[in-house]
């Protein structure tokens, strides 16, 4: 099997998040499982767990900025690359995740 080369993934420093959303008008994607989400998440975010993500694909559009959200940032960092490597060029990991905002 060939590696796949992919694109270093854009770290969005916590703090930043809402300038990411406001200058991309991108959706923001908790991978975090449900038991999680119930703690709460950033705002209008999409939620599809990280086992969940390769059957949802369809749910995204690949062509819409996605930052990928998770508890500490990496499964997010996984989920970016995963989306990375399926067709998502312009995808972005919330560096340090929810628990760098207090929402984990």
């Amino acid at each position: 099997m060939i590696p796949t080369q992919t694109n270093t993934i854009e770290q969005v420093a916590a703090g930043r998040w809402q300038e990411w959303k406001d200058r991309t008008d991108g959706i923001l994607l908790d991978v975090r499982e449900p038991m999680e989400w119930a703690r709460g998440t950033l705002p209008g975010s999409t939620t599809i767990s990280l086992s969940f993500l390769p059957a949802s694909l369809g749910q995204l559009d690949p062509d819409e900025p996605i930052l990928v959200v998770c508890r500490a940032g990496n499964r997010s960092q996984f989920a970016a690359q995963f989306l990375q490597r399926n067709g998502y060029d312009n995808v972005a990991n919330l560096a340090g995740g929810l628990m760098s905002i207090g929402l984990a």
